[in-house]
């Protein structure tokens, strides 16, 4: 009588202990999945069933036939042998799990030896944790692709200016000739401001990437901003014997937006025409429009071949093109300007052609019929033909 109670004591408190110890996995964030010694479940969480996409239930399936991870280099790994080569806690990385609909994402995989009882006397196994890091490798691989672009970007400008500075103190020291000393302070000149826009391209972005970035609604004098435009740009186009044509619709009415950005985005099409221009023109220009005002930037340079239209507002995206990789440039202007679009509600299309220019439209809203998004829900349409 006394063993029976005893033993119904246990049992109770064993089940208790169960219950606890079951509220607790299903509270974790990360999948976890105990297997025993012949690797069929014994313990899940809801998170791994998300993880795993499976909506049913998978206590004592085989670890091998709801976990089928594949290594970096896209081969399949034997789970079970990974596990059971696990003598003491390790985690791997460099994992994938693919999914029915071709999609996969980036493993996290903790393994960990463990007694699945109470008490040494228990039943082995193994406490695997899983969680998804795709978006934790995404930022990894940007991180080390920023690192790349911009020490490479940034070496060529410093090592050109360094040697035109240092050339020109030479020969002010040997023949204080005024015309080389000037050519050298020219370029030099030039880098540092390709430097500073590089700067203020890297401030911009990081502001936008933490969300920092506030929309300043203003009254905008549409017909005024192009103008001013057209004139800061002319010099630079002069130089290159462009000609800086604008197009303006008659009686534009204001534009209710953020000064600020609306310039900044068109100023990143005008500086990128200007830039791979040969020959030619480009064309600064603004219609009205019943919502608010659509900006054209056009020109009839190298132009942009179908495949690339679709990742020219990638982060670090620089086309192939000889053309385009004869100037410098870390490839975060226009990500920077779709960032800035996207603040305004602004919509942009592309049309362009190899060797026959592109067109950048811009349409941008009146803030006051719309509302001003966050960073993180903004959304702009990019259309290209």
């Amino acid at each position: 009588m006394i063993k029976r109670i005893l033993s119904r004591k246990r049992s109770k408190k064993a089940n208790i202990e169960h219950q606890r110890l079951t509220s607790l996995i299903n509270s974790m964030a990360d999948g976890v999945l105990a297997v025993d010694q012949k690797m069929n479940v014994v313990i899940y969480n809801g998170a791994a069933l998300n993880i795993l996409d499976v909506n049913s239930s998978i206590q004592g399936k085989a670890l091998k036939d709801i976990l089928q991870p594949f290594d970096k280099n896209n081969q399949a790994v034997d789970i079970e042998a990974l596990v059971q080569h696990s003598g003491t806690p390790t985690s791997h990385r460099d994992l994938l799990l693919h999914y029915k609909d071709s999609s996969k994402v980036n493993l996290y995989l903790s393994i960990a030896p463990v007694h699945l009882g109470y008490g040494k006397g228990g039943q082995r196994g193994y406490v695997l944790l899983i969680r998804d890091i795709t978006r934790e490798k995404s930022l990894e691989e940007e991180r080390d692709e920023f690192i790349s672009v911009v020490s490479h970007e940034l070496r060529t400008p410093i090592a050109i200016a360094e040697g035109n500075i240092s050339n020109a103190q030479f020969i002010v020291d040997k023949t204080a000739d005024v015309a080389q000393i000037k050519s050298a302070l020219k370029e030099s000149h030039e880098q540092i401001m390709f430097l500073a826009s590089m700067v203020n391209d890297l401030a911009t972005l990081s502001r936008a990437e933490r969300g920092k970035l506030n929309v300043e609604v203003e009254t905008i004098d549409a017909t005024a901003l192009i103008q001013d435009l057209a004139h800061s740009y002319g010099a630079s186009a002069k130089e290159k014997n462009l000609t800086v044509k604008t197009t303006i619709g008659k009686n534009l009415p204001p534009l209710q937006s953020s000064r600020l950005y609306v310039r900044e985005i068109l100023q990143n099409f005008i500086t990128n025409a200007i830039k791979y221009t040969d020959e030619g023109t480009v064309t600064i220009g603004a219609e009205k429009h019943e919502k608010g005002i659509t900006f054209v930037i056009a020109d009839s340079g190298i132009g942009i071949s179908k495949s690339d239209q679709e990742k020219i507002f990638d982060k670090f995206f620089r086309s192939e093109d000889y053309r385009t990789r004869r100037n410098s440039g870390t490839g975060l202007g226009l990500y920077v300007t779709m960032k800035l679009a996207r603040l305004v509600h602004a919509e942009i299309e592309v049309k362009s052609q190899l060797n026959k220019g592109s067109t950048f439209t811009v349409f941008v809203p009146n803030l006051a019929e719309a509302p001003v998004p966050t960073p993180s829900d903004a959304t702009t349409p990019i259309q290209s033909t």
